[in-house]
């Protein structure tokens, strides 16, 4: 097993560098220490092979299939507490997504909840308003200041925005597959008839984030319409699935022709990725079964796919309608 890490250290390495040289300098222990090690004279600890993974950013998972089917390794990314730790945690985000758009025949599979969360990164008041929801789960401080929406927007970085548009911008370059219901786009409009009623969102605002989502869901139907990712420089795919079967829990499933990653949410933004190749096949598997379950709109009829979005468009509406009155309504 250690001939195979080391073997596989080597190709990592940089060329203009002493592997034994290298390998000491980051386990900070003597030459001779780190050629016995390399060389297979003197065993790597647990807390070294760690440290040269993290140092060659790889997975001791992906290498060795730690334990058996039921043991797996899951990488977190920073957890945000702050406007600098969301910042943080989008450019990990994207760190995480870029290495692997890069190849060619790459594809991606949304299990989504709530709407896809990249549909809403853009420049509008939606986006905006995601990370302010955001920060009030996660930042205990803000969480009780009762600063509102229409005051922190005068305030939100610049670059947590340039953060946020430079993710939203990555997915133009992979295939695109989405399963959606009924239901995906009611924990947005539930979400921000709360902070309406709270007060942290002014009617003139909430009006405009309604329109925002609007514009989202159109955007979605055209490009389930023409199968292809709107404004995309590479022509790449896009189908979505209408699934009434089973529930939509926003993972999201990155496949190579090499390997495949998930990403599974546990809380408001964290996530575990998993790299674990029998859970990947079998996540795999079970997002196929959902689609196999599910309606393909580009092939559904234009009455299904119509009725789809015109469905969520009324629930859009009633939202609206609600604001503007302002007054008690049971929402369905």
């Amino acid at each position: 097993m250690q001939e195979q890490f080391v073997k596989y250290l080597k190709e990592k390495s940089k060329d203009n560098t002493s592997f034994v040289d290298e390998i000491a300098g980051v386990l900070d222990i003597g030459y001779d220490a780190a050629y016995r090690r390399i060389n297979l004279k003197t065993n790597l600890s647990l807390e070294e092979s760690v440290k040269l993974a993290k140092h060659y950013k790889i997975s001791l998972n992906k290498l060795f299939e730690v334990g058996n089917s039921n043991t797996l390794i899951a990488e977190l990314p920073p957890q945000p507490r702050d406007e600098l730790g969301l910042e943080l945690w989008l450019k990990a985000s994207l760190a995480n997504i870029s290495n692997l758009i890069k190849l060619k025949n790459c594809e991606m599979i949304y299990s989504a909840k709530d709407i896809p969360f990249f549909h809403t990164l853009n420049d509008s008041y939606l986006s905006r308003y995601k990370m302010y929801v955001w920060l009030k789960d996660l930042n205990s401080e803000m969480a009780k200041s009762k600063i509102s929406f229409d005051e922190w927007i005068k305030i939100i970085p610049d670059s947590l925005l340039e953060s946020a548009f430079n993710l939203s911008a990555a997915y133009k370059y992979i295939d695109i597959t989405e399963l959606w219901n009924d239901n995906t786009v009611t924990g947005s409009l539930q979400q921000l008839l709360y902070y309406f009623e709270a007060g942290l969102v002014s009617k003139d605002i909430a009006l405009k984030i309604c329109d925002d989502i609007s514009t989202v869901i159109d955007h979605t139907e055209k490009q389930t319409i023409q199968q292809s990712i709107t404004d995309a420089t590479n022509e790449n795919s896009y189908h979505l699935y209408k699934c009434d079967l089973h529930v939509l829990t926003n993972t999201v499933m990155i496949i190579t022709p090499f390997s495949k990653v998930f990403f599974s949410p546990f809380t408001v933004l964290s996530y575990f990725k998993i790299e674990h190749s029998h859970t990947c096949e079998m996540m795999h598997e079970f997002l196929k079964k959902q689609m196999s379950n599910s309606k393909l709109l580009v092939n559904a009829g234009e009455k299904d796919r119509t009725l789809f979005f015109n469905k969520i468009h009324a629930k859009i509406d009633i939202v609206r309608q609600r604001i503007i009155r302002e007054d008690a309504m049971i929402f369905l």
